[in-house]
């Protein structure tokens, strides 16, 4: 827990960290913690999903907060593979009891390079107009990819994770394009609802492991897990 910190922003913090899966207080940085919270207090007052895109290094830092839904990273990863962009890395931290809200950090490039000024006000915009049901994401893809075609090479495992004590899908297949799309499409199909992600890119493949919520919010029993991840890697591979 942060030290330094007035005892009533304490207090407030852990009230808000109560939300989380119980390793956040543990795992997670007081730094990120405050921001997170930070980003809660904006949602509160402005009643709008918050997403910024600011440069960092030779990468473009986006931050996103809002209420959870199953649809909301197919629409984001939806509109980052339309405007071309490279994703680096990704952490996330979705809460399990209300409000539900999930804070996410995407570092991103396109060409090699931060996005200008003008990039990143546009994939705000797209965002936020996709969110609000006013852009569609499918159709913009679907002029740069085959949504049909399947990727390759896709394993998928299911478990319940011991220390976290959450559902986890891992989902590691080749480097392509739209593949974090078709991933998170492929959630939102299922339904669930991700609460934590890690992701490893390494020669040439991508390793996602998504800690999930099933429908309504509900922990998701092994036998029905594995048929998730069956199904995910079905529909991942075009069958």
């Amino acid at each position: 827990m942060a030290s330094g910190l007035k005892s009533s922003t304490l207090e407030l913090l852990k009230r808000f960290n109560r939300a989380f899966p119980q390793f956040y207080e543990q795992f997670v940085s007081s730094e990120i913690q405050l921001q997170n919270l930070r980003l809660a207090y904006r949602l509160y007052k402005t009643r709008r999903a918050v997403i910024e895109l600011k440069p960092e290094g030779s990468k473009s830092a986006l931050h996103f907060a809002y209420r959870n839904q199953s649809f909301l990273l197919s629409d984001i990863f939806g509109v980052l593979a339309a405007y071309g962009l490279t994703i680096h890395g990704l952490s996330l931290y979705g809460q399990i009891r209300p409000p539900m809200l999930v804070f996410m950090k995407l570092l991103v490039s396109r060409g090699s390079k931060a996005l200008t000024e003008k990039t990143a006000e546009n994939v705000c915009r797209a965002v936020r107009e996709a969110l609000g049901g006013r852009f569609e994401v499918e159709e913009m893809l679907a002029v740069e990819f085959n949504l049909d075609a399947g990727l390759e090479q896709v394993q998928t495992e299911f478990y319940v994770d011991p220390v976290f004590h959450l559902p986890a899908l891992v989902i590691e297949a080749d480097n392509q394009p739209g593949l974090f799309y078709k991933v998170m499409y492929a959630i939102w199909q299922e339904d669930l609802l991700v609460v934590n992600a890690n992701l490893l890119v390494w020669r040439g493949r991508t390793r996602l492991i998504l800690y999930l919520l099933g429908p309504n919010e509900s922990l998701i029993p092994e036998y029905l897990g594995n048929k998730i991840a069956e199904g995910v890697r079905q529909r991942l591979m075009g069958k």
